[in-house]
């Protein structure tokens, strides 16, 4: 027999899911099965999955078919209703030894097609700790899960709940865990990252967290954080970005427009002004830190003026990595129900903020050459810098070290060393 396939779909939080599910489904002993971990941020996710269902289901025509992650929690029925899927379960019960432990003792008799209860009645984040990731370079720690916020636009809490945080002792002893085991840099992840520790004693700050472990955890090279809501960002976090080298310069930001009354109907917590300020004290504290952000393309009543605003933005906080999204209208959202945007014209400028990012990363690229980076391998001829660049290197290197390099040139959107 053979050990279950997982196939990984959607953020950070997911390949750090997929992770812990592999242990249980070892701890358990499930054999010749395939797990879909979905996502369902948008619809065309969600197709995805399907289609990626099909296909497992093609090349594995023997093994059971277990889908689980945010569209099954969302849309359970959908995937029941597929003849290649044998079982459905929730994004808690994902996480529970005894899910697993049912399906590999009897997985059709005794166990339920679809397990998927109630994600808002949850009220803990399972702290699976994790011995080891697929690769050498990096690991993904989840810190917090779920999201309070009910932005217009997304799905993601119906899928996720609400806010849970792992207590930050947890956190800790895994990391070291995990730096014992030869990681040389942590990513912490979550839903919404910066609202950890609301949900626990004194309410600790996601800055605390991050000053916590870079104290106790004193052999961790580089810790990186996630997606951020910038407006959420404590004095603590803003301290360990000025005064913490090993705190990586990279922030990936959730602006999501940069028009005030589009972010008004997304129902945001932050305006366009916000966004600039946090940018500009970010990069006054750490003169190397770059950004990301996740900005949407025709958004139900986004104007050409309002569409401009964002294109705007991306020069204004001087967003490096920008990962863009076509509005795509989630069934059940308030934002579903306003005037849409004509599909060409979102295709149009979703093309024209990427044509931006495109131009915004050949700028970073080119200030990087002649300089000396660290670079963290992630296989033998590719790693990555602290800002999060691409590195690739003719002559290989150790595989999950931190490297030394000099910038010689450019290939694509890539550094050379």
């Amino acid at each position: 027999m053979s050990a279950p396939i997982f196939s990984t779909m959607g953020c950070r939080l997911n390949a750090y899911e997929t992770e812990a599910m592999k242990e249980l489904a070892e701890q358990a002993g499930l054999e010749n099965a395939v797990v879909v971990n979905t996502c369902a941020v948008t619809a065309e996710a969600v197709r995805k999955a399907r289609q990626d269902i099909r296909k497992l289901r093609k090349a594995h025509p023997e093994a059971r078919l277990i889908v689980t992650g945010c569209a099954a929690q969302t849309e359970p029925e959908t995937f029941n209703a597929m003849p290649e899927v044998d079982a459905v379960i929730g994004n808690t019960e994902k996480m529970q030894g005894a899910t697993w432990q049912g399906m590999a003792a009897d997985f059709i008799g005794e166990t339920e097609t679809v397990q998927v209860d109630d994600i808002m009645s949850v009220t803990e984040t399972a702290g699976h700790l994790i011995d080891g990731f697929g690769t050498r370079s990096r690991a993904y720690v989840q810190v917090q899960n779920g999201c309070d916020h009910r932005c217009t636009f997304c799905i993601i809490p119906y899928g996720r709940g609400n806010s849970r945080s792992v207590p930050a002792g947890v956190v800790v002893d895994q990391i070291k865990r995990l730096v014992d085991k030869g990681f040389n840099e942590v990513v912490l992840t979550g839903v919404d990252l910066t609202s950890w520790g609301a949900d626990l004693p004194a309410t600790p700050k996601l800055g605390d967290l991050v000053m916590r472990i870079l104290r106790l955890v004193p052999d961790l090279p580089r810790l990186r954080i996630s997606s951020i809501d910038s407006i959420e960002v404590d004095e603590n976090l803003m301290q360990a970005i000025a005064t913490e080298p090993r705190l990586m310069p990279h922030l990936h930001l959730s602006l999501q427009h940069g028009d005030d009354m589009i972010l008004k109907r997304m129902k945001r917590r932050h305006l366009r002004d916000d966004a600039i300020r946090f940018a500009q004290e970010a990069r006054a504290l750490r003169p190397d830190m770059t950004f990301g952000a996740d900005i949407i393309a025709g958004f139900p009543t986004e104007t050409e003026a309002m569409f401009e605003n964002s294109m705007k933005l991306v020069e204004e906080c001087d967003l490096t990595w920008l990962h863009v999204f076509p509005y795509s209208a989630r069934p059940g959202t308030p934002a579903a129900r306003m005037p849409a945007v004509n599909g060409a014209a979102i295709k149009e400028r979703a093309a024209r903020l990427r044509a931006a990012g495109v131009e915004q990363v050949q700028r970073h690229l080119q200030q990087q050459v002649g300089r000396t980076h660290q670079v963290l391998m992630e296989n033998p001829h590719m790693g990555r810098t602290a800002q999060f660049t691409e590195v690739t290197f003719a002559a290989p290197q150790v595989e999950g070290q931190i490297v030394s390099a000099e910038i010689t040139g450019i290939a694509g959107e890539q550094l050379t060393a």
